[in-house]
């Protein structure tokens, strides 16, 4: 966080003004892509393929509940756990850089942009169980998930804006999954799309969770009968 603070904070000092950000907006997109990564990135359903390769998956499927559900319900602990961390970090970094901080005041915005971060999390979440129910196939699913996150990062916006990326990569990004993840609430909440592109934003980004849970239900059903559960 301070390496790419700070990058920013030279080069716009020296600019003013670079590919549609200014000083304050570029700094606040990075100081709030932390906050972002802490709740949406964060999650447990990876461990699907270890629950998977050690045989673990048969104690919940043997209980009555949504193994799906259960994990939802890790994350949101999860995700709590690492804002509580992140208001600390956010805390002390504000007192000791003071750095500029663009605030929205448009309360309609504020609501739009929660709603976007609940697209985003729903969809990591389908994410890390895809990942995860690599292990009915393979007993090795962290590389998989690692090299995945690696591009994850890049093309939600994480490590620069999306908009930043030649026109055709960034239409093209804007089609997929990977922007609704940081990316497009960043931008509701910086203002820098009108109401129009935020609420086909929300379109795009909810057919993308449904085709998801729809694929990972279909994996999960075909993975369970190939599930042979060794070690039990």
């Amino acid at each position: 966080l301070i390496t790419t603070y700070f990058l920013w904070d030279v080069l716009l000092r020296q600019t003013g003004d670079f590919a549609g950000y200014t000083h304050t907006t570029i700094l606040t997109y990075v100081l709030l892509t932390s906050l972002l990564e802490a709740i949406v990135f964060s999650s447990r359903s990876y461990e699907l393929a270890d629950d998977v390769n050690n045989g673990n998956l048969s104690n919940y499927l043997l209980k009555p509940f949504n193994y799906f559900l259960y994990h939802a319900a890790r994350d949101i602990g999860d995700k709590a756990m690492n804002i509580a961390f992140f208001v600390v970090e956010f805390t002390l970094f504000f007192l000791l850089i003071h750095p500029p901080f663009f605030i929205q005041t448009n309360l309609l915005l504020l609501l739009l942009f929660i709603i976007s971060i609940c697209i985003g999390v729903i969809l990591c979440f389908f994410f890390n169980l895809l990942l995860g129910m690599i292990g009915f196939w393979s007993s090795d699913a962290w590389a998989p998930r690692f090299l995945f996150y690696i591009v994850l990062t890049f093309f939600s916006g994480a490590v620069i804006p999306l908009s930043m990326f030649p026109k055709g990569v960034y239409l093209f990004l804007q089609a997929s999954p990977f922007a609704y993840l940081l990316f497009f609430p960043l931008q509701i909440y910086l203002g820098q799309i009108d109401t129009t592109a935020i609420y086909t934003g929300f379109a795009v980004g909810i057919a993308w969770s449904i085709g998801m849970y729809l694929l990972a239900l279909a994996i999960w059903r075909k993975g369970l009968r190939m599930y042979t559960a060794q070690g039990r």
